[in-house]
């Protein structure tokens, strides 16, 4: 057994060694081939009275179906007002292929979610304690992708304390956001083997786009992990690299490992191997080591602000560029994904950053709006990953444009972290 050691050279501060097994995808494989609108704000649903407890739960109750409409995807609501209190959203994808995630937003921010929402499997529940208030459920690539819900009765309180207190309060929240994206992505590279395992190159390359979304989002909280025994300059033991390493930044010492080695074999070669195979075994290995570190981590403001910068440079870096990914060419899906984990990152702290700087922080909040706004131009419910693919030609006529909009939300965000860091 070894101990995984918390991050070389970071801002985070993680807790204690976690003792894990070994890591098998150390092997990465030395083949060194080197290629390099807003959403409509109504919604189906059965009934506007509010839901009643359920008597032997307490809980309120409300059923959420997707299914394949005449029109498209829908996601459906048997009510969309429920009294406050906890509330249980009962959850099954009937029929919906463009439908795999289910939001509750307040706000922008993400309440709860339920992820990897396949046709057929079973139905899930996500319980939630909710004070009164307009909310919005969120369905992404259905029809109709938000969804006015209320809940009637007394708000909850607002957060109080200092502004230093409600920042720290923000960035232990933060923590479950990273813990619930991590362990999705788990189930997500699980389906992604069995696709690869099965031999069925289309379905294959379907998971493919469904997995990548979870580590853009919170890959700057989870990108310095090296394995113990390893030097840190040795990418054999770095988990990021061995997870998402790309054909951009390859090193010849290593190899191929991780989600592009994998996109490569899927997108570029179009065929299944037993040495896929073991790239997709190998992953699956990877994260699921990064999911029992990821709940030992413990977050100051400061990290949240730093890495939400953090990923908007990536975006600059990796998405806007189109070399993140280079076969596939759903570097739009990463985008999203960066831009989300930014986000929720800045919700966490938004209530105690309002108590340092108001103005800063409407101007952040409008553009993360902008952002998003633009994105939602170039959703594909048809397309892999829900968003256009980000070709050539897209990147000639589009790129300036995407890349201006980031830097503006950068530019912002930038000042974040001294001013959380000294609050």
């Amino acid at each position: 057994m070894k101990a995984l050691p918390v991050r070389r050279g970071t801002a985070l501060a993680a807790a204690a060694l976690v003792t894990l097994g070994a890591l098998s995808a150390c092997s990465a494989d030395s083949d060194s081939e080197g290629d390099a609108t807003t959403p409509e704000t109504t919604g189906a649903s059965a009934t506007t009275e509010p839901a009643e407890s359920d008597s032997a739960g307490g809980a309120g109750q409300v059923a959420v179906t997707m299914v394949s409409g005449s029109d498209g995807d829908e996601c459906q609501l048997d009510t969309d007002t429920v009294a406050a209190g906890p509330i249980t959203f009962n959850v099954v994808n009937e029929s919906a292929a463009a439908i795999s995630e289910f939001e509750l937003l307040s706000g922008a921010k993400i309440v709860g979610e339920k992820e990897n929402l396949a046709p057929g499997l079973p139905e899930v529940s996500l319980t939630l304690t909710l004070g009164g208030g307009d909310y919005t459920v969120y369905c992404p690539g259905a029809v109709t992708e938000q969804i006015p819900f209320t809940v009637t009765g007394e708000a909850s309180a607002a957060p109080t304390g200092t502004a230093a207190e409600l920042l720290q309060q923000g960035a232990t929240d933060y923590a479950s956001y990273v813990t619930t994206q991590v362990d999705a992505m788990v189930t997500a590279v699980q389906r992604l083997q069995e696709a690869v395992d099965s031999g069925d190159l289309a379905t294959a390359q379907q998971a493919y786009a469904e997995s990548r979304p979870f580590y853009e989002k919170i890959e700057s909280d989870v990108d310095g992990f090296v394995l113990d025994g390893f030097d840190p300059t040795d990418n054999h033991g770095n988990l990021d690299y061995l997870i998402d390493m790309r054909a951009s930044n390859i090193d010849p010492a290593v190899g191929w490992s991780g989600f592009h080695a994998v996109e490569r074999d899927l997108f570029k070669k179009q065929k299944i191997t037993a040495k896929t195979k073991k790239y997709a075994a190998d992953l699956l290995t990877n994260v699921q080591q990064l999911a029992t570190v990821a709940g030992t981590l413990e977050f100051k403001p400061e990290d949240l602000a730093n890495g939400a910068a953090g990923l908007l440079e990536e975006v600059q870096a990796n998405k806007v560029t189109g070399e993140e990914e280079a076969f596939s060419h759903i570097d739009l899906v990463d985008f999203a994904g960066n831009v989300e984990g930014a986000q929720q990152a800045f919700e966490a702290l938004k209530p105690g950053l309002t108590e340092i700087d108001a103005d800063l922080t409407q101007t952040i909040t409008d553009r993360f709006a902008d952002v998003r706004a633009l994105l939602e131009t170039y959703k594909d419910p048809s397309a892999l990953g829900g968003y256009k693919l980000y070709t050539a030609e897209v990147k000639k006529t589009d790129g300036q444009k995407l890349a201006d909009s980031v830097q503006a939300l950068q530019d912002s965000l930038s000042r974040l972290a001294e001013k959380v860091a000294t609050a």
